[in-house]
This record gives structure tokens, sequence and C-alpha cells, in this order.
């Protein structure tokens, strides 16, 4: 079952994308703004709406974290915002200042990418903003583009029809020409699937009547959710590739205002379309679904349409969840318990009273909450400190000081060189080892991974020849001669 749960209405022109964090949807619009909302009520954040781009905005994702939201525009550029505050954090400029159509960022956020209307692609390194390359890979306009769970390969689809497979030096790996009679318009990836070098087609879904405007895999790749020219949403089993639920919601809203656009005659191409022409007609306005998004660790599906309006649905009965439950989730591969913050100093009030309960300190958290305490401030708490939050108790004390160092000790690998990170955790390593495919891991880790049902490279997914492991101790000897600079 799925359920309608809320409706917003805060854009004053048609949503172009949707896109949730763990925490946050976010939502982008040809009004030339991104709105961002809470989860918990679907609030709209204080710092909303965000407004820079010049043109409309035609694409919007967040960091692995949540901690970035990332959009792009008929400008030509990408923003990188904060999306706690709707500050800009920082502003990219395609090459050649072509229109960009999609942005996409790799699953650790190490990578961003985005498509452009000339054709070509640009990919930067995300932590530094900088520009790696950009390169033509089409003779029409790249208007879908997404990462493999690994992001060491990603796929780009354009208005004529084709699919391509590239690597991250943007080396073409695959082509699938003319996988949609009428042009591709998204693409999307499932973290569970393997790293692939070519593209084989499972299902082809022919639930819609008229062109698919967006598609969106949930997090488990059980399920795949679209949009269609034909003012409904259709969510199917990725597996089996059998419909499960059509919603048709959007096609109930009254008009809005007159003159608006209608669809011409073309048929349909599963899960794909093209740009569409359209003539006006008065007093009408279409509601083509235009962008869907499925929450990484909540039952919600967001839906967007020309209607302005956002959808928000539940799936089933969440598999118990509330919205005060959130699912432990990864920033940059580190695991983040119970909230999504990668950093002690970005973390909230509420942040740090869910740390409380989470370490068993549920007592404090009224001296905490009276008294405003944040990430930073409990950063820098110690003995006196600590006395004057009015904690009498020595034992409970001590208790809470250790906590916090230990949870210092535990962030204190977020600024190591990425050498020093080990590949499945993304944690410092204290006894790296290099395994067959020659890379370096957390002994630990990569035992772990040897023990499960992975007998494969967790970097490259190449089959191990051997499960030996050597100690790299001059990897361990750099780490500790970093460590004690710090």
């Amino acid at each position: 079952m799925v359920t309608l749960v809320h409706t917003l209405q805060q854009h004053t022109d048609e949503l172009s994308c949707c896109c949730f964090s763990a925490g946050l949807l976010a939502t982008c619009s040809a009004d030339k703004t991104l709105r961002v909302y809470d989860t918990a009520d679907f609030s709209e954040l204080p710092g909303s709406p965000l407004s820079g781009h010049g043109y409309g905005v035609h694409c919007c994702c967040f960091s692995s974290c949540g901690r970035s939201l990332v959009s792009c525009s008929t400008d030509g550029s990408i923003v990188v915002w904060n999306p706690d505050t709707g500050e800009a954090a920082a502003e990219l400029q395609h090459p050649g200042r072509s229109p960009l159509r999609v942005c996409a960022l790799a699953p650790d956020s190490s990578l961003l990418l985005a498509g452009a209307c000339d054709g070509t692609v640009a990919l930067w390194d995300f932590s530094c903003k900088t520009l790696r390359r950009c390169s033509s890979v089409s003779e029409a306009s790249v208007v879908a583009c997404c990462f493999s769970p690994c992001g060491q390969v990603f796929v780009t689809g354009c208005t004529n029809g084709d699919l391509k497979l590239w690597d991250v030096d943007i080396s073409l790996l695959h082509a699938e020409k003319d996988a949609h009679d009428l042009g591709v318009t998204c693409c999307s990836s499932a973290p569970h699937l393997r790293p692939a070098w070519v593209m084989k087609l499972l299902h082809t879904l022919t639930s819609h009547s008229a062109p698919v405007l967006s598609c969106a895999l949930s997090s488990d790749g059980d399920l795949v959710v679209s949009g269609s020219v034909d003012k409904s949403v259709a969510v199917h089993d990725a597996n089996a590739g059998a419909l499960l639920h059509t919603l048709k919601q959007h096609d109930s809203f009254p008009p809005r205002s007159p003159g608006c656009g209608d669809a011409t005659g073309r048929g349909s191409a599963p899960l794909a379309s093209q740009v569409l022409e359209v003539a006006p007609r008065a007093g009408c306005f279409e509601v083509y679904v235009t962008a869907v998004a499925l929450s990484p660790t909540m039952p919600w599906i967001a839906t967007g349409s020309m209607d302005r309006t956002v959808n928000v649905w539940r799936i089933g009965d969440g598999d118990g969840l509330t919205a005060a439950e959130p699912r432990q989730t990864e920033c940059q591969g580190r695991k983040l318990p119970g909230h999504f913050r990668a950093l002690l100093a970005d973390w909230s009030e509420e942040d740090v009273q869910t740390w409380l309960h989470e370490e068993g300190l549920e007592q404090l958290v009224g001296n905490f909450k009276a008294n405003n305490i944040d990430g930073p401030e409990l950063s820098r708490l110690n003995k006196e400190t600590a006395s004057e939050l009015g904690i009498e108790s020595v034992g409970l004390r001590g208790r809470l000081l250790r906590k916090i160092e230990a949870l210092k000790a535990e962030q204190s690998g977020s600024d190591a060189p990425d050498e020093f990170l080990c590949p499945i955790t993304r944690e410092l390593m204290r006894d790296p080892v290099i395994s067959a495919d020659g890379y370096s891991y957390e002994r630990e880790s990569i035992e772990s991974w040897i023990r499960g049902k992975n007998k494969t490279s967790p970097m490259t997914n190449l089959p191990l020849q051997t499960t030996l492991l050597t100690p790299n101790r001059s990897l361990k000897m750099a780490i500790t001669r970093w460590k004690s600079s710090q």
C-alpha cells in the first residue's frame, strides 16, 4: 500500500527534480530556486528557499552524508549548498558555459559529474572542487547520468536515445545505441549492484501510456519508481519487473493558471522520452510527473510535477520506522550512528542529544538542552565546564568526558590523507595489510570481508587469487607519523 501523506506547494514554477538525504528532502524548479524540508514533519527549513542560479534549476542531489546539496542550472553553473543554512559554499562553472541538465555525485562523494546541452560531461574532484576533465560524449544533449556503486564507472543518457558506460577517465567502456527510441530522460543505479563493464537489459517496463520523464531505484534495489507524461507514478518490483502500484494524485489538482502546454501525440517509450513540443491551450495546466525520488532511510517516495507541487507518499508500514528513528547512514564511508553529520563540529543540539541517548547518558539531556550544547560546545567540554552544567556526580561526569574523548578519537581520521583510510570502512587504518588485489585495507575489515561470501576484491570486484594478507609496515609507519604530527 502507498499512501499520500504530504503535499508541498511552495514552488512557483514546474518541478524539475527532487532528492532525499537521510533527514532532508530537497526540490528544485524552473523558478530558479531549491527548497529544503525536514523529513521529520516536512516543514521547510529556515534557510529555504535557496536562491543563486540565474535560470531554472534542472537537477539536485545530496552528498552521501547529507552535509552538501548540489544543483545545476541552465546558467551553466553548479552550486554546492549547505542545506541546513541555505548558504552557497561553492560555485563551479562548466568550462564552455553550456547549460547543464543533470548532475550526480559518486557514492562516496569523491567525484561530481555534470551533463551539458553541448554533449559534454564535466568531472570535478568534489573535495577540492577542481575540474578533472571535460569531454564530449555525444552529439546530443546529455540529460541523464549516474555513477555505479563502486564510483569507478558512470552512465550517460542523451536525447538521441544512446546509453553509454564510461570510466572516470571518461574512456568509453560500452555503448547501447538507440536504447530508447524517443531519447533517454533519466537513469538511476542501486547500491547493491556489482561493478560492471557492460550493460544488460533485465526488464522493459511498459506500464505508462506516455513518455517517461523520471525514474529512481530504491537504495536496496528492490523498487523502481517512474513518473510520466500520462500524469501517473508507477512503482515496480525491480527484480520481477512487475507493476506494484499506480499513483495518480497529481492529476487531481485544479488549474492554477491558463495557457499551459498540451502534449503532442507521440508514442511512448519504456522509461524514456525526448523533449516534447507543446502547444498552448487556454484554461489548462498539465500535470506531467517530472521528478521522483526515494528516501534512502525511510519509507518515503517524493514526486514532483508541472503543477508546481511535490507529493510525499508512504510505502507500506515503513518496516516499523518512524521519522524519529533514522537508519544508520554513511558519510564518505564513515558510519554515523543515528545521525547524519560526519564531524563533531557540525553537530546540532539535536544531534548531541541523540548521541547522549545512544551512549546511555539520557539523564544529561535536560542539562544539555537547557544550556544549548551543540557539537562545538561538546568538543570543548572539560571538568570545569561539566561542573558548570550542573553535573554533580563525579562518576557521571567522568563517564561523559571519557565518551567525548572516545568520540573525538573515533573522528580523528576525518582529515587524514585518503591513502590512510581503509577503502571498506573509510576509517583511519590501525593495522593495514595488502590484499591480493594490490590494495591496502584495515586487517579486521578485509578479514571480515573474506570470511563472508565475498571472494572478490572490494575495489575491482575481480576474484582474489589468494586470501593471504601481507602487513603493510611502511604504510603503518606513515600513519603513525601523521598521527603524531596532528
